[in-house]
């Protein structure tokens, strides 16, 4: 039970030295669980972690950004010290990883000189060449379908065996000459992976070490969980790494990889089981086609789960659809993400819906008994004005005086950072799009910056990175006070909202004198406001809580968790 992991799988906070040094984060992080630290850690790891055990091979997984931000005296650097597994791997999935994916490999090396260090995730593939070059790096593995080219890795290096033969890797020869191997591994479904939770509990109790393996600040009392339904996707959204644009030419991907409706299902109802919480599935289920859909929902409705489901809607749906899902689930919600009222903005962006249509779909899953629709806008797209933006906030309330209460909007920048491989990134001058980083130690430098305004990677023909900051703090104020006056935020609430906007939008201003100032000047400044910074970049546009659902009571169910420990791996 006690074994030495052969892998320890590192997730590293955004900047390494976030606790130290004054940085104003911004809204970058509102709309997602995490916070502007992002120290939520893939979802990959769980998949190579179940992959790995499977076969042998021990995984041991620390979340080293939840632990320094749980616990200000956490000391990283000596518990990497006292780590001595087979081999580190390090997350660069997300670019905002830059800095702290790296400080945090230097310190591996620093400690373990011999030790190899292995990266991984889009950000990690997609700048591999870039990466492998730096001395802490060792090896990079490539795509998204990394569990088994790093499981032969894992052999490769316990044997003593050529490097040569394993799929998506990168890597330096002795004489420190980089090698690519041909990115040739790409699954075409998932249903080879198991449920990975009965394997993340097992750990908790192999390396008595629950703290390391949570996923996201507040899990305890929101311990909301994921399922996945496909890799890949087939809409062409300009702003995403992810798209079928970005997968097809930078990750050899071009087509999509999906786990069977009814193991998606299993998986649904299995979770149902540990947790009372919400389910967050990942992929509109009729991504593959509204058959995938049916099927998957036909093995639902017999037991009917009384979690929160949430589910995307990527395309307006047929009524159809809304009666299934709530045959399925008593209790399911939708996110769908028009970026835009305006439909040439939105066209723009790689959507190709009515507003009509859109409000169709609204309307016939809240009459199908929807507990909450949440509806995404984003500014910094192409031809956005800033007048557009705040049109789109007329567009809110109208939406909230036709759906009421349920319908629940948001509005947030696209920061800090286009992903690398997107159209905006690659094809910038044909979209509208300038972008100020291209290598990664451009983006591991910018997280370094004072404030947000200066993070960002990109601003448009139509906005500068002044305007997308300042109009993002104007958006964030006025639809804070929509939700208040349509009855989504108490008064309390708002209120509270509103003083940290319009402190976030103080700062932005100090930050900007502060810069001009000459050194030890300028620091010592920086360093005076860095508690105010912190306050500034939580909730800074949105109450967190607005983007949760409601957990139902006895959050864990420890009985069956205890049994999906103790019980034999399934075949």
């Amino acid at each position: 039970m006690f074994a030495k992991p052969d892998l320890i799988l590192l997730h590293a906070p955004s900047v390494y030295d976030f606790r130290k040094l004054p940085i104003l984060f911004g809204p970058i992080s509102d709309l997602v669980p995490s916070t502007p630290i992002f120290e939520m850690y893939p979802v990959g790891f769980s998949s190579i972690a179940e992959h790995l055990e499977r076969n042998g091979i021990r995984v041991r997984i620390v979340n080293l950004a939840f632990r320094m931000l749980r616990d200000g005296n956490f000391d990283a650097e000596k518990l990497i010290a006292k780590l001595k597994p087979r081999v580190f791997g390090i997350d660069l999935h997300w670019l905002p990883h830059a800095h702290g994916a790296l400080e945090v490999a230097a310190l591996c090396k620093k400690h373990h000189p011999h030790i190899p260090v292995v990266f991984g995730g889009y950000s990690a593939s997609y700048f591999h060449e870039d990466l492998i070059r730096y001395p802490q790096v060792d090896y990079v593995i490539r795509g998204d379908s990394a569990e088994e080219p790093l499981r032969r890795l894992m052999v490769a290096l316990r044997e003593r065996k050529s490097l040569e033969a394993i799929p998506n890797l990168t890597w330096k020869e002795e004489k420190k000459e980089v090698r690519v191997n041909p990115l040739t591994h790409i699954l075409p479904h998932l249903d080879e992976y198991l449920n990975n939770y009965p394997n993340l509990f097992r750990s908790v109790v192999r390396y008595l070490d629950l703290k390391s393996l949570i996923p996201i600040h507040d899990w305890w009392e929101y311990p909301i969980t994921a399922v996945m339904t496909v890799r890949g996707c087939t809409h062409d959204c300009v702003f995403c790494g992810g798209s079928n644009f970005g997968l097809s030419h930078f990750y050899c991907r071009d087509k999509c990889a999906y786990r069977s409706p009814e193991k998606v299902a299993d998986d649904i109802l299995a979770i149902s089981r540990y947790t009372n919480a919400p389910i967050f599935v990942v992929g509109d289920l009729r991504q593959r086609g509204e058959e995938y859909a049916r099927r998957l929902l036909s093995r639902i409705k017999p037991v009917r789960p009384k979690n929160q489901v949430v589910l995307e809607l990527f395309t307006p749906a047929a009524e159809s659809y809304f009666q299934m899902v709530g045959e399925a689930f008593p209790n399911f919600n939708f996110e769908t993400s028009p970026e835009s009222h305006d439909e040439k903005v939105r066209r723009a962006t790689g959507k190709f819906y009515s507003n009509g249509a859109m409000e169709k779909s609204i309307g016939h899953a809240l009459d199908h008994g929807c507990s909450k629709f949440d509806v995404f806008f984003m500014i910094g797209l192409p031809q956005q004005t800033p007048a557009s933006v705040l049109e789109t906030l007329d567009y809110c309330e109208y939406l909230l005086k036709t759906f009421g209460r349920r319908l629940n909007p948001f509005i947030s920048p696209l920061a800090p950072f286009l992903d690398p491989g997107c159209i905006a990134f690659e094809k910038a001058d044909e979209v509208g799009y300038r972008v100020f980083g291209k290598t990664l130690e451009d983006y591991r430098r910018a997280l370094l910056a004072p404030s947000w305004k200066y993070t960002l990677s990109y601003e448009t023909k139509w906005m500068t990175r002044d305007d997308i900051v300042q109009v993002s703090y104007q958006a964030g104020l006025r639809l804070n006070r929509l939700k208040e006056k349509y009855g989504l935020l108490d008064k309390a609430t708002a209120d509270r909202t509103e003083k940290r906007i319009l402190l976030a939008r103080d700062m932005i201003g100090r930050v900007d004198e502060i810069i001009l100032l000459p050194e030890p000047e300028r620091t010592r400044k920086l360093l005076s406001l860095k508690e105010t910074f912190d306050r500034a970049s939580m909730s800074t546009v949105c109450d967190k809580d607005e983007i949760k659902w409601p957990v139902f009571r006895w959050r864990l169910n420890f009985p069956n968790i205890l049994r999906a420990i103790f019980q034999r791996h399934p075949v």
